[in-house]
């Protein structure tokens, strides 16, 4: 076992990350030393901070925006869950320097659903607010969970298009639609609706739901609402499904066991998860 990690994340921008003090409270649960730097790294700038992170003996780095999809160009090897949708955001190096991919977003987010809900949501209907980057993740996770179709709601339905029919590709048992944001209307027999839209996090939108008071409040009883921005912990959305009754779940949960995951492919160790999130609410108060 190594008696010191070196670890990283790389992304842009990077004010608002939480990796450090979730991280290095994984290593302190541990009981190993080492350190995690926030690396803000922006696109001309990747294939100089890869070099450097070589060079420099780091042990492994996560990946966050915008880098999640070009990194791919640099790995010697894969997981199966990063190379299903072509995403990474942890890389471990090897002795040799190799970058070794892997895709923690899948697990960080189907981990914190509660098995009844997961029985509940199998070969129903979900809905998934967004189309960007994270939205791969959230489709394999439904996926991996036994929905039979996913209904993908976007403000721009021409830009997503693409992104969309990639999941069609990846996808072709479920049935997959895209519709624009204006269709919305009731939501009735949707058993899990996910947003992946930045919408309501601190600085961007703040106090602002995805979707308006009277879609949530129109959801179905058994629905599970799941929202994964992080910060604010609950952001508006949570609370209209609170107000209204709904089983909801926060993005904390599915960032503290991502990065869970991402630490025992770095380490080979099992981190306390429950220090892990006091860590990041710490941070966020």
């Amino acid at each position: 076992m190594k008696d010191n990690y070196k670890l990283a994340i790389i992304g842009y921008p990077l004010s608002h990350s939480l990796s450090k003090v979730i991280q290095e409270a994984a290593l302190k649960s541990c009981n190993l030393s080492g350190s995690y730097d926030i690396l803000p790294t922006e696109p001309e700038e990747l294939i100089t901070r890869i070099k450097r992170l070589k060079v420099e003996g780091y042990d492994g780095f996560n990946v966050t925006i915008p880098h999640k999809v070009p990194i791919t160009l640099f790995l010697s090897k894969f997981d199966t869950n990063a190379d299903l949708i072509g995403s990474v955001n942890t890389v471990k190096i090897t002795e040799e320097k190799n970058l070794e991919g892997s895709n923690t977003d899948i697990y960080g987010f189907v981990k914190p659903i509660p098995d009844d809900v997961k029985e509940n949501i199998r070969g129903k209907h979900a809905v998934v607010l967004g189309t960007g980057g994270a939205a791969r993740a959230i489709c394999a996770g439904l996926v991996s969970l036994g929905v039979s179709n996913i209904t993908f709601y976007s403000r721009n339905v021409i830009d997503s298009h693409g992104h969309v029919e990639l999941l069609r590709q990846k996808f072709p048992k479920v049935k997959i639609e895209l519709k624009s944001y204006s269709l919305m209307d009731k939501l009735k027999g949707v058993k899990i609706l996910v947003n992946t839209t930045p919408v309501g996090m601190k600085n961007f939108l703040e106090g602002a739901s995805p979707i308006d008071y009277e879609v949530v409040k129109g959801l179905d009883d058994d629905v599970l609402v799941y929202d994964i921005v992080y910060n604010p912990v609950k952001t508006r959305l949570i609370k209209h499904a609170e107000f209204c009754s709904k089983r909801c779940i926060g993005g904390l949960d599915m960032l503290v066991y991502q990065a869970q995951k991402a630490f025992e492919i770095w380490t080979g160790q099992v981190p306390d998860v429950a220090a892990m999130k006091i860590a990041a609410l710490e941070s966020l108060a």
